[in-house]
């Protein structure tokens, strides 16, 4: 993790960011106290879920789509 100071940062954003960019961890000081971390974002796990992962986990009641009782409708329509 390499130190830089907000100095350093206001001189090159650009090249801060294209350190982060590369991997590489920055921590910002004011002085000699930290005051933030910036470190890169981990890339997205892009693998496809299964088909039929939760198969057979929930069956779709009969009355699923039957009209909701009065007492229900009241309370979402007032």
């Amino acid at each position: 993790m390499a130190t830089i100071s907000i100095q350093d940062i206001q001189r090159d954003p650009m090249g801060c960011l294209g350190r982060v960019e590369a991997g590489e961890t920055l921590l910002v000081v004011r002085g000699e106290q930290p005051i933030a971390e910036i470190k890169p974002i981990p890339a997205p796990h892009r693998q496809l879920r299964p088909f039929g992962l939760c198969a057979g986990e929930f069956t779709v009641p009969d009355d699923f789509d039957a009209p909701l009782p009065d007492s229900v409708l009241i309370d979402f329509e007032g």
